[in-house]
C-alpha cells in the first residue's frame, strides 16, 4: 500500500525557490515511479516531472526545463521536486503521484497513477 503525504507549499516572491517533498509511508517505495502534477481548481492537472523507480530518469516539460528538477530518495521514502526561478504562474496545487515500476504507462498522464498525496499549495507573489 502506498500513502503519499506532499510539504513543502508556502508563499514565495518570484525568482525564489522552494524544495517540495512527499513522503511515502508504506513499504514498497522503491518498487514505484513517482511523478508530479500541479493543477488550478477547476483545470486539469498538468505534468511536471517523472521520476522513475532507480531515481536515474527525471523529466520535466519544456516549460519547466532548466527551472524545476525532480528526485528521490529510496532511503527516506521520499520524493522531491525542487523549483527554482518561480514564477506568478508557478503558482497551483502540486501534488505527487505514483505508480508500479513495471507498469509501462504514459507518464504524461495522470490516470497512469494508482497513488496520490493530497496536495500542497505553492504561490509565488510578491
Amino acid at each position: 500500500q502506498v500513502q503519499l503525504e506532499e510539504a513543502g507549499g508556502q508563499l514565495v516572491q518570484p525568482g525564489g525557490s522552494l524544495r517540495l517533498s512527499c513522503a511515502d509511508s508504506g513499504r514498497t517505495f522503491s518498487t514505484y515511479d513517482f511523478a508530479w502534477f500541479r493543477q488550478v481548481p477547476g483545470k486539469e492537472r498538468e505534468f511536471v516531472a517523472y521520476i522513475d523507480w532507480g531515481g536515474r530518469s527525471t523529466i520535466t516539460t519544456d516549460s519547466m526545463k532548466g527551472r524545476f528538477a525532480g528526485s528521490r530518495d529510496n532511503a527516506k521514502n521520499t520524493v522531491y521536486l525542487q523549483m527554482n526561478s518561480l514564477k506568478p504562474e508557478d503558482t497551483d496545487v502540486y501534488y505527487c503521484a505514483a505508480m508500479p515500476f513495471s507498469a509501462l504507462r504514459n507518464i504524461y498522464d495522470d490516470s497512469s497513477y494508482d497513488y496520490w498525496g493530497q496536495g500542497t499549495q505553492v504561490t509565488v507573489s510578491s
